[in-house]
């Protein structure tokens, strides 16, 4: 393969709707002025296999064709196989927040225009170590923010819905369902130089980019490239806490909160007396103990153009 364009698309996005479109997106991409060559995903983790086998053919640029599911694995293709080309996504699926971290537009010709001619941004991703529901240790990259607690069993009752009604909606509807049995557990975290906060918690969110969850805005700070992670404490938060400060999730301004804690760390390790789930990009995949770790500069980003 000689260098050039590569989609990775995830046919299972946005409720199985990309797979079916993609001829005329493709078309529509081609008369934009991005043509290359498609490689679909058959199976969950599939697009990492293709991520890494299009870098190491030769991909100049490899597009993402899906959700924050469908960038994670393509993410984690790319970081294992120490791939050089450039990253572009075309956001079509349910959460999307790592693209309104980097702006990124949603809408297709937009997107395809950036994949077209954006600038690589350099940015940090996440190396994180945890269990397998069968015990087994694992390793994954997060590209844009993991969780353990609640938001991690949010992840996956919002997965497991019709997406009907829109990322945002299905994303805090899977919220509030959660929340109402959810019930805050000890939680010990630690970070750089042995710093640490124990006591019980709601959640712990390790972010890397600002947005979560369909759009809530919770590490308003974060920066893709500073070469730390934001660490949002949310402590023993009650059901009145939750109505209150629910609404200022998508506004930023929940960290005055006197529960809520932010820090900044380049590794975070959590556990918990019993197993918590984890998610990360939207996607549970195991339990606690789990370590997080800043990989600085490990992906070339395109990014909208500024003037």
């Amino acid at each position: 393969m000689s260098a050039k364009t590569v989609f990775l698309v995830n046919p299972a996005s946005d409720n199985g709707v990309t797979g079916k479109r993609w001829p005329e997106l493709a078309n529509r991409a081609a008369h934009l002025g991005l043509e290359g060559e498609t490689l679909f995903s058959e199976r969950p983790g599939h697009l990492i296999e293709l991520a890494g086998r299009a870098a190491a053919e030769g991909a100049s640029l490899v597009v993402a064709v899906g959700g924050d599911g469908t960038l994670n694995e393509v993410v984690n293709g790319l970081v294992r196989a120490n791939a050089t080309c450039e990253l572009a996504t075309i956001p079509i699926g349910t959460g999307m927040d790592f693209v309104r971290t980097h702006g990124i537009s949603t809408t297709f010709a937009e997107a395809v225009g950036t994949a077209r001619d954006g600038v690589a941004r350099t940015v940090d991703v996440g190396r994180v170590t945890y269990r397998t529901w069968d015990g087994a240790e694992a390793e994954r990259y997060v590209a844009n923010v993991g969780s353990v607690g609640m938001s991690a069993a949010v992840a996956q009752r919002a997965n497991g819905m019709s997406k009907a009604m829109g990322g945002k909606a299905t994303f805090f509807y899977a919220l509030v369902r959660v929340f109402l049995e959810w019930e805050n557990t000890v939680v010990g975290v630690e970070l750089d130089g042995g710093e640490r906060r124990d006591g019980r918690m709601h959640d712990v969110v390790v972010a890397n980019g600002q947005y979560h969850g369909g759009a809530m805005w919770l590490a308003p700070g974060a920066e893709p490239d500073d070469g730390l992670l934001d660490v949002l404490l949310i402590g023993d938060v009650t059901k009145r806490d939750f109505i209150t400060t629910a609404p200022k999730l998508y506004r930023g301004t929940h960290l005055s909160h006197p529960k809520v804690e932010l820090v900044r760390s380049k590794t975070v390790a959590v556990d918990a007396p019993e197993r918590l789930p984890i998610e990360l990009d939207g996607e549970q995949l195991g339990t606690t103990p789990v370590r997080f770790e800043v990989v600085p500069g490990a992906i070339r980003v395109r990014v909208p153009a500024r003037a």
